[in-house]
């Protein structure tokens, strides 16, 4: 794949990019060595100094980042300025919280006595240069939600970005330099997917993390694991929304228009099967057509436009062969199902779908469709609800929509997830761990959770 701004709204390939040779890779991976020695001595007040005005100057830039996104992925404008709102608060978030997130540990005193020392700590160190492989649908997002606490943490950071956003890319590496970060501390190395084994071989190398596909996760973990290196994988996701019958059906559907089509159905933690009690079935199904059928898709650079083009053509063909397959297997479309052949919108766009008498013999059962295509599941009872939304080899995050604090307790207990939202829609705060189980990866970004995973934990005992 071309290193390339290809605006997927029209199609137009804007800006093309050369792959980063053996020297530069090299000059870089050196550099990033060199600088981790000196940065990993800096004390959380300097790291936090470089890391609010990096959050200040993307303020700053929030106007100009916002169209570059837009114009690289397609998102929905509004949605990008509110992506570059969040990655600052995350930024600010570990600033204030590192010190703390990462101050030694006393084991009790009982403890210590025991094992004959006079005192025992445990302290969190930095590994050393992190590479970061991230996806296209939040380019600047997923990239601070790893960023922020590398650094805070005394890491440095390596990062190939896709290959779709490549200004984004470089805008990331320019943000630190210009929030005074010392050169090699964060670097977007533009290299093409196959070059990836390589730099991740490196021992300069300490760990990797990766958002994106099954089959990136599957390469990026076996390479790791040849090379006995720490990985934290974010993989797809094929979320579960459960409506029970004590749900308030209006807002439970109209949350559910936007857990379905937030940044058009692109995102890994959308919910994308929706399954509903019986009792409350025709009735939500009414309520989340109606809303599907209202959403505005257009260009994605207009205020009011809630639905843009897909970020590629081939994931526009993709979603649409997902959605042929199940046709052909019986499903009935409720809404869209075809893909816009409007003058007006020459991109990749595809319409608010909704699809129902799903089958386990369908793909879309089993696949994650990466675009605003929903299915609908009837469910007998919470034992039908919870074998539904088990049945994934994803388990990402989940929603559940009921007032019964006994229904609560068995979703809570059973589904087969990395959070469940209650009555909300699935969303990422600092504060909290994100990350999946089964096929949707392992380890956790965000929260002390995450600031901890690229360290070194390390054991200091002191004889009596």
């Amino acid at each position: 794949m071309p290193i390339a701004t290809v605006n997927p709204a029209s199609g137009e390939t804007l800006k093309t990019y050369e792959a980063m040779g053996e020297e530069e890779i090299e000059r870089r991976l050196q550099l990033a060595e060199a600088t981790f020695r000196t940065y990993r001595t800096t004390g959380f007040v300097d790291r936090a100094r470089l890391l609010i005005q990096a959050a200040n100057l993307l303020e700053e830039d929030q106007q100009d980042i916002a169209r570059v996104m837009t114009t690289e992925m397609g998102k929905p404008i509004k949605q990008a300025r509110a992506e570059v709102a969040k990655c600052a608060k995350a930024m600010r978030w570990y600033a204030d919280r590192a010190e703390e997130l990462l101050a030694d540990e006393e084991p009790a005193d009982s403890d210590v006595k025991d094992s004959g020392a006079s005192r025992v700590r445990v302290r969190y160190r930095p590994l050393g240069p992190v590479l970061a492989v991230m996806p296209w649908n939040f380019p600047l997002w997923q990239v601070i939600r790893f960023a922020a606490p590398a650094l805070m943490a005394g890491n440095v950071g390596l990062l190939k970005h896709a290959s779709n956003v490549p200004q984004t890319a470089l805008y990331l590496e320019d943000l630190f330099h210009r929030a005074g970060y010392p050169e090699g501390c964060f670097q977007t190395l533009l290299v093409g997917s196959a070059q990836v084994d390589d730099i991740l071989r490196d021992e300069r190398v300490k760990a990797a993390t990766l958002t994106g596909s099954e089959p990136a996760g599957r390469a990026v973990a076996a390479t790791s694991g040849e090379m006995i290196k720490k990985t934290v994988l974010e993989l797809g996701g094929s979320d579960p929304y459960v409506v029970m019958p004590s749900a308030d059906l209006d807002r439970a559907a109209q949350v559910a228009v936007t857990a379905r089509v937030q940044n058009t159905g692109q995102s890994c933690i959308a919910a994308k099967r929706f399954i509903v009690h019986t009792d409350v079935y025709d009735a939500f199904a009414e309520r989340f057509v109606e809303g599907m059928k209202a959403l505005v898709v257009g260009d994605p650079m207009r205020e009011e436009t809630e639905v843009g083009p897909l970020s590629s053509e081939k994931g526009r063909d993709d979603l649409e062969e997902l959605v042929e397959d199940a046709r052909r297997g019986g499903a009935t479309v409720l809404c869209g199902g075809h893909r816009l052949r409007r003058p007006e919108l020459p991109g990749w766009y595809y319409p608010p779908t909704v699809l129902a008498g799903i089958t386990r013999e369908m793909r879309i059962h089993r696949e994650e469709a990466f675009g605003p295509v929903a299915t609908l599941y009837r469910a007998a009872d919470v034992d039908e609800a919870v074998l539904i939304a088990n049945d994934s080899p994803f388990g990402l995050s989940s929603n559940v929509w009921t007032r019964d604090e006994a229904e609560v307790d068995r979703f809570v207990r059973d589904l087969e997830a990395g959070s469940v939202y209650v009555n909300g829609m699935t969303a990422s705060h600092p504060a909290f761990p994100f990350g999946g189980v089964k096929r949707s990866g392992y380890g956790r970004e965000l929260s002390g959770h995450g600031i901890r995973e690229f360290c070194n934990i390390t054991t200091v005992w002191h004889g009596a």
